[in-house]
Formats: C-alpha cells, structure tokens, sequence
C-alpha cells in the first residue's frame, strides 16, 4: 500500500487509536490537536470512528512540518492507546499480535497487514503493507519489543531492511529487521 493512502474512503480508524498522536506529541498537545482538526478529526475518544484517510492526512502534515522523530514517538505510544488481544507472554507473540491489534483498531475495508516471522530466538522481520509511514511502524515494533523483552535483553534494535523495497521511495511495503 503507498504511504499516506487508504486503500477506500470508507476505511475508519478509532479513537483510541488516533489517541496516539495526542499522547505522542503531549509536550505539543496543542499543536497536536490543530494538526487532528485540521484534517477533520476533533476532540478523539475512545469508541469513536474517524475516516483513515483523514489521520493519514494529519500523518503527513506531521512528517512535513515536523518529522521522522516524532512519527515513532507516536507510534510507540500506540501500544498504549490501542487495543490490544489479550494473553501476550513473551515478544515473539507480541510482535505477531501487532496485525491483530492493527486489524481490530480499523474497520470498513482493506488495510493491509504487519506480518512477522520469527527468524531466530533472538530475531525476527516484520514486513509492514499499509499505508502508515515508516517512522511510524518503527515506533510501534519497538515499543511492543521493549514491553516483552526477555530476561537477559536490554534493548531492541528494529532496521528497515535496505535490501527490500521501502513506502518511503514508493514501494507497497517495508521490511524491518528486529533483534535484541
């Protein structure tokens, strides 16, 4: 999926969900909430339902004025504000259960997958096709990687794969390389 393009305009994502760009910018809840106005998003909350075109709109003005950082920052608060299955142990699972979240935060038609393989005990890709930004997705498996480290990790490194295609230079998908 291209980035910053829902797949219909009748995909819709919740509340709690778009959330993160609040929580994710709280040093600049203000301009954050210009941002989610802007694009017709006003005052979220938990079980409410707003266009994804519309915070893919906020997604892309917070890339162009304010940057990389701050999309993974947002989306490290997402495992946060998101919903999320229940039973999550250990983080091979946690790093699979991300397409379930992402799947059960979104409605109304085709969104694309995150979609994981375990490639080690210690490793493992995730092959992103939605049309979230790159930073974005990184914020997100990392947060997720550093809630279920396993005893004797003490950090998670997540690397776009350079050897696969990327959103960020047109492709459908992004590989990420994850390991800890």
């Amino acid at each position: 999926m291209k980035q910053f393009q829902a797949s219909s305009p009748n995909v819709q994502v919740n509340g709690e969900t778009v959330y993160a760009i609040i929580d994710g910018m709280s040093a600049f809840r203000n301009k954050a909430l210009k941002i989610l106005a802007d694009n017709s998003i006003v005052d979220p909350k938990p079980g409410m339902w707003f266009k994804q075109q519309d915070w893919l709109n906020a997604f892309k003005t917070i890339s162009e004025q304010i940057g990389a950082l701050t999309l993974n920052t947002i989306g490290q608060k997402i495992p946060e504000n998101a919903v999320f299955p229940p039973q999550i142990d250990e983080i091979h699972t946690a790093l699979g259960a991300i397409n379930q979240a992402y799947h059960m935060n979104h409605r109304n038609g085709l969104i694309g997958d995150y979609t994981y393989q375990k490639s080690g005990e210690k490793s493992g890709k995730m092959v992103c096709t939605n049309p979230y930004p790159d930073d974005f997705d990184k914020g997100i498996i990392t947060a997720m990687g550093r809630r279920f480290l396993p005893k004797g990790s003490y950090t998670i490194n997540v690397m776009i794969d350079k050897t696969q295609p990327e959103r960020s230079k047109g492709a459908d998908s992004t590989t990420f390389l994850i390991n800890w």
